[in-house]
């Protein structure tokens, strides 16, 4: 049987971080805290294996409650997208100068940084 990735835990303290910039922080914050949610090992990049690892703990958590059913393949396609789009040099890995570049030209993903202004 394949086992996932190590579920990583996270601090009371880097929590209340992370959501008090989803919050409360500028669009910029929002996009830097987002790359380095998928920047797992911290080098500046997002890998393909870095992107799929967390697509992959995204799609177990989620993709159990969706209909239909997702296909098994869904976090690959998803990665394969994500960088089709973001990977503008096609290197192989995404930068955050790309993929701040890349989010602020999608109007879904502007759309979807805003959604938490008005919470509290």
């Amino acid at each position: 049987m394949e086992q996932g990735p190590t579920p990583t835990r996270i601090s009371p303290r880097d929590f209340i971080k992370g959501l008090s910039i989803l919050l409360r922080g500028t669009v910029q914050e929002k996009l830097n805290w987002a790359f380095n949610l998928y920047d797992i090992n911290k080098d500046g990049y997002i890998t393909k294996e870095e992107m799929l690892d967390i697509m992959k703990a995204i799609y177990d958590m989620m993709g159990k409650c969706t209909y239909p059913v997702l296909k098994e393949d869904a976090p690959r396609q998803h990665v394969e997208t994500f960088f089709q789009k973001m990977d503008k040099n096609k290197d192989g890995v995404v930068t955050i100068d790309e993929f701040i570049e890349s989010c602020q030209k999608d109007e879904n993903i502007m759309r979807s940084m805003q959604l938490f202004e008005n919470v509290i």
